[in-house]
């Protein structure tokens, strides 16, 4: 008999992967999504607002899922705290309440990016962003629900079917077509959504709970990024602007570079570095 998954924000850029590749991977999938536009696909999608405990309940009871992977966000606006930070308790506590194992999605700003070096999941979190501060706030909430829940934080994610804002936005940038500054300063460990979604899946099959670092193996800088996403794609880096973060009004986190050996010495699936799946 199957198991069936279920992946909350189903129709998302890591959302959309794990469909693909859990289907793959036999597993019996349902989806959601904040759009009424679901996609065609083996999947069962439906939609739900994972803020409303009531409809989530009922979504879970229904479903009944062995296994629950939370991607649902939102990065600003007025519904930022509510969907970023308050949901993910909903859904921990309906996961907890069926028996199902969960991963939540969380993120590398969750750091405030002001230490030397990569930070370890033993390293406390201190956000200086609202998206931070919304991210770190459901990471507290969600191990308070759901002890046994795993929560596992990456970095930007690129490199999938179609391409990610973070590419986009660069691509965009490479042929003049928007104004942006890429700081040299601002470090990440972008990870490549296949890469991601494969040790996401591998990791529902052990036992693990806590914080776990899923991210790139290099640490680059935005500015960096860009060149790379530019070069891959045939673009002139003529039109790519530099800058450091320190120089600009808005605080910002600049080094976030995720220490990731426990996943690496775990899983089976390589979290290749950009440079090597941009090469």
């Amino acid at each position: 008999m199957q198991q069936r998954l279920l992946i909350t924000g189903g129709t998302g850029y890591l959302g959309a992967e794990l469909v693909r590749q859990a289907l793959k991977a036999g597993w019996d999938v349902a989806a959601t999504s904040f759009s009424r536009h679901l996609s065609a696909d083996t999947a069962q999608y439906l939609y739900l607002d994972v803020r409303d405990e009531s409809a989530v309940e009922q979504a879970f009871d229904a479903l009944r899922p062995a296994a629950v992977v939370h991607t649902a966000y939102r990065q600003a606006g007025p519904d930022l705290w509510t969907t970023t930070a308050e949901a993910p308790a909903v859904v921990a506590r309906a996961a907890r309440r069926v028996g199902a194992k969960l991963i939540h999605m969380s993120s590398d700003v969750i750091f405030d990016g002001e230490r030397s070096g990569s930070y370890t999941e033993q390293d406390q979190p201190n956000p200086i962003t609202p998206y931070g501060q919304a991210k770190a706030a459901a990471e507290r909430m969600v191990a308070e629900c759901y002890p046994a829940a795993l929560i596992a934080r990456t970095s930007l994610i690129y490199g999938g079917a179609t391409l990610s804002k973070h590419e986009q936005l660069m691509l965009d940038a490479a042929d003049g077509q928007a104004e942006v500054v890429f700081f040299t300063d601002e470090l990440r460990c972008p990870v490549m959504v296949g890469d991601l979604a494969a040790a996401l899946l591998e990791l529902l099959e052990l036992e693990r709970s806590g914080p776990i670092h899923l991210a790139g193996a290099d640490v680059v800088s935005r500015y960096a990024f860009a060149q790379l996403v530019a070069r891959a794609h045939g673009r002139s880096l003529d039109h790519l602007r530099a800058a450091q973060s320190s120089a600009q009004a808005v605080r910002r986190a600049r080094n976030c570079a995720l220490d990731c050996r426990l996943a690496q010495n775990l899983l089976q699936t390589r979290l290749r570095g950009v440079r090597e799946v941009l090469r």
